[in-house]
Order: C-alpha cells, then structure tokens, then sequence
C-alpha cells in the first residue's frame, strides 16, 4: 500500500487542518484497536478525512462520489445498527424514499429491506 508523505506525527497531509489531523488520528486508532494493521488503518483513515473535506469544500479538487454518496459518517451509522434486527423500519422507509421505491408505504419491514438491499446491491 501507498505511503503518504508525513507532516510531524504521521499526519498525511500539510493541507489538513488541527479538526481534521485529530480526525485522522481518532479514525486511525479506532481501526487499530479494531485489528487493522497500520498501513490499512492510515489509508482507510486518510481517505476517509480526504472525503470528508470534500465533502465541505475544503479540498480543491473532489469527485463526484465525493460529494453525491453519503457520507462516511452515516454510511458507519447504518453499518453500525444491524444488530439483531438490523436497520429500523423507520430507517429503512427512509432510504426506500431517498431511493425512489415505488410501492414503500405498503411494504413490511422484510419488504422493505429487501427492495432496499436490491436497489443499492446489497446481499442478504
């Protein structure tokens, strides 16, 4: 995997801001303690702040997935609520409307998760 060139503490980039250096170093820990190995928690962390300062204008060059996905925050929350029962009904009505489902209002919670999971390619 790519290196990046340091500033100070292991720091990406010189264009980063403190706000965003501490968001780097608080996603990077988070994967380590989550078993990543360093070189893929500096680069997922890395991206994932570039991302996020596209996202806000701050970066001068961006793409288009860049600023048109969700973002990395909320793509974690969804990820993070498929506990026992998964996503809520409520979150998944939600997405199904953002998605442009037809038919949503009178789909169950396992419709709903189904033609949702289609739509975005998901298995399961």
């Amino acid at each position: 995997m790519p290196r990046f060139p340091t500033k100070g503490a292991g720091v990406p980039q010189r264009t980063w801001s403190d706000k965003r250096e501490r968001q780097y170093e608080h996603i990077k820990e988070g994967l380590r303690e989550r078993g990543r190995s360093e070189d893929t928690a500096e680069e997922i962390a890395a991206r994932t702040v570039n991302k996020e300062r596209a996202r806000s204008g701050e970066a001068r060059r961006r793409s288009r997935t860049s600023t048109k996905d969700i973002s990395s925050g909320r793509r974690g929350g969804l990820r993070s609520h498929h506990g026992s029962g998964g996503r809520t009904y409520e979150q998944l009505y939600q997405e199904a409307r953002r998605r442009g489902i037809p038919g949503r209002s009178k789909m169950n919670k396992r419709q709903l998760e189904r033609a949702v999971d289609r739509k975005t390619g998901r298995r399961g």
